[in-house]
């Protein structure tokens, strides 16, 4: 099995599923947002980020290959590229961290090693970078697959709440930790990653 982990580009952004490349929770404010999906520019609006963040800072995220099959990604940006952080109530996003947007793996490449991989290239890379964390808004009440991620679940993969709310916890991961994770925490990623499978619909904080 040939699996390879590629930065995302406007090249390959068609490879990711059709709900998160027509996403723009994160990428846009609450109002731009609603305003985007009225209007039915939700593709371009996410290609023009992606573009933007290209340009100006690099590589935002990773696209996972098997046997050159797309079967997951994760995305990710310095907090000043994310507009819906701001509307969080935990906000800002420390200033050594980038913020984790989001990550999914197929369910049929789950419990392989995959997901460990492709949060470890991420640490590699953003280490390389000079940062020293990534961190995340955890979601304390979550229910069902959305864009913001479950807090138990971060919790899980070593995620730790350094500020805390009834609902939307700041939650951060040391990047070193992640470069000697071991198989233990597959099955946690797995739950991570598979948390993000349903388009969500754009709502208020």
């Amino acid at each position: 099995m040939g699996r390879r982990l590629v930065p995302l580009t406007l090249d390959n952004l068609p490879d990711l599923p059709k709900r998160c490349r027509s996403c723009v929770f994160w990428e846009l404010d609450p109002v731009r947002g609603e305003a985007a999906v009225k209007a039915c520019r939700t593709e371009q609006e996410k290609e023009a980020w992606i573009s933007s963040v290209l340009l100006e800072w690099g590589s935002c995220g990773r696209v996972v290959y098997v046997d050159d099959v797309p079967v997951g990604f994760v995305l990710y940006a310095p907090p000043a590229y994310v507009p819906r952080s701001t509307a969080f109530p935990t906000s800002p996003v420390s200033h050594d961290a980038v913020q984790l947007l989001t990550a999914w793996l197929s369910p049929a490449y789950q419990g392989q090693g995959l997901g460990r991989v492709m949060v470890q290239t991420v640490a590699k890379d953003l280490i390389r970078r000079g940062f020293k964390a990534v961190e995340a808004f955890g979601d304390a009440r979550w229910e069902e697959p959305a864009c913001v991620l479950p807090a138990d679940h971060l919790l899980a993969v070593g995620f730790k709440t350094v500020r805390s709310h009834v609902r939307f916890p700041r939650m951060r991961l040391e990047l070193r930790t992640t470069i000697s994770w071991k198989e233990d925490v597959e099955l946690a990623l797995d739950r991570l990653l598979g948390a993000v499978q349903k388009e969500p619909a754009l709502r208020p904080l």
